[in-house]
């Protein structure tokens, strides 16, 4: 599997983002006032993930930092065969 370069993200496209994720953090919930929120690839570039917004998630710093290029499983869920 190869490695998906990275590319600069948009303010206009974070901002959508966060907006279709109601400025909630996807992983744990936390909302824009309880922390900093932060765009996250889904399926991460390392592991061969896309840029494509369908692709981008809404994860505060914390959740963010923790994952790195992990799946996450509930995602994985489905889209499984």
């Amino acid at each position: 599997m190869n490695k998906t370069p990275r590319i600069f993200i948009p303010p206009e496209v974070r901002k959508y983002v966060f907006g279709r994720d109601n400025y909630q953090c996807k992983s744990c919930g936390k909302m824009e006032n309880e922390a900093q929120l932060t765009v996250d690839h889904i399926i991460p570039l390392a592991k061969g993930g896309s840029n494509d917004i369908s692709n981008l998630q809404t994860l505060c710093f914390q959740c963010n930092q923790t994952k790195k290029a992990d799946l996450d499983p509930r995602f994985k869920r489905h889209f499984t065969n």
